[in-house]
């Protein structure tokens, strides 16, 4: 199964064709509503107007913006989406007031956001998507903790994300207490967290992911997806976390004939660290072959509802 990513004002018209074709493969979105969550963004006026053609509606306020965005994730779900994406700089959660919240949207209508209003704001829509995903069960995923494009000559030449995807200092405990206070333990909900930031996996993440019910640690990928990265995200989470508490392996590449070559290595890197584990008499042969194949399989197919 392959999952794309979409803004949310993408009509998925590829994926409509797909579906009214005879073909059986399996191709489902994802809701990634980054460009409207994130009031900084020079587009960010346009893509409101882009999303106020889309539902038909006039998004002169917060509540009627919140409503637009719920209706495009029915939409995606029903075209077989079971998950969102959050690409932030920051994990910073916090619920605003209604008031607040109103007044910093009507800011950003003006174009008169601060920075800071920003931030803020940002906070209060990752609350709201948690608060979504308990009621319609996609599955929410947040990318923080990455400095992107930091190489202006490839991205003048070749345009975003195409590389220069660097790490930057990642807070997980504080800025993840609001969301996961209110959300955390909820069974209907689940969050999955991604970092380039090798030292919050046994700090912080594994912790975390190791108390709250919701919580689950994505794959070490990016930077991390080697030999080496990937052991040590083993290495500095299965004491803690135990392997039960991440996803298994997903791959996220937009370089498609490198998928089997990518699974394959996450493959043979879990095995080698389950028979490191074998070898030295911490668990037995059949534990590790229960583990390595839902490290491979199961894990990935239970964390986004497969």
């Amino acid at each position: 199964m392959i999952a794309t990513t979409d803004e949310a004002t993408d009509t998925l018209e590829h994926h409509q064709a797909i579906c009214d074709s005879d073909w059986n493969g399996r191709v489902i979105p994802t809701f990634r509503p980054d460009s409207l969550t994130n009031i900084m963004n020079p587009d960010w006026q346009n893509n409101i107007r882009d999303l106020e053609e889309l539902v038909g509606c006039n998004l002169h306020s917060f509540p009627k913006f919140v409503s637009a965005l719920e209706e495009r994730r029915i939409y995606f779900k029903s075209m077989g989406a079971t998950a969102t994406d959050h690409g932030v700089s920051s994990p910073f959660t916090r619920r605003l007031s209604p008031t607040e919240a109103e007044s910093i949207f009507q800011k950003a209508l003006s174009g008169k956001a601060l920075a800071e209003d920003g931030a803020r704001f940002s906070a209060h829509m990752l609350m709201e998507m948690a608060r979504m995903s308990t009621e319609d069960g996609l599955v929410m995923q947040i990318h923080p903790g990455v400095y992107r494009n930091h190489n202006n000559l490839i991205f003048e030449q070749f345009g975003a994300d195409r590389g220069a995807d660097i790490p930057i200092q990642t807070e997980y405990t504080q800025n993840l207490h609001a969301i996961l206070n209110e959300y955390g333990n909820d069974p209907k909900f689940r969050l999955i967290i991604f970092t380039l930031d090798e030292t919050n996996y046994s700090r912080e993440l594994a912790p975390l992911a190791a108390h709250y019910p919701a919580l689950k640690l994505g794959p070490a990928w990016w930077f991390n997806d080697s030999i080496e990265g990937m052991t040590r995200f083993r290495q500095m989470t299965t004491e803690t976390a135990s392997i039960y508490n991440t996803v298994g392996f997903n791959d996220d590449t937009r370089a498609l004939l490198s998928i089997p070559a990518r699974h394959d290595l996450s493959r043979r890197v879990d095995s080698n660290f389950l028979a490191t584990l074998v070898a030295t008499h911490r668990i037995e042969l059949s534990t590790a072959k229960e583990m390595a194949k839902s490290l491979a399989y199961d894990l990935a197919k239970s964390a986004y509802n497969l």
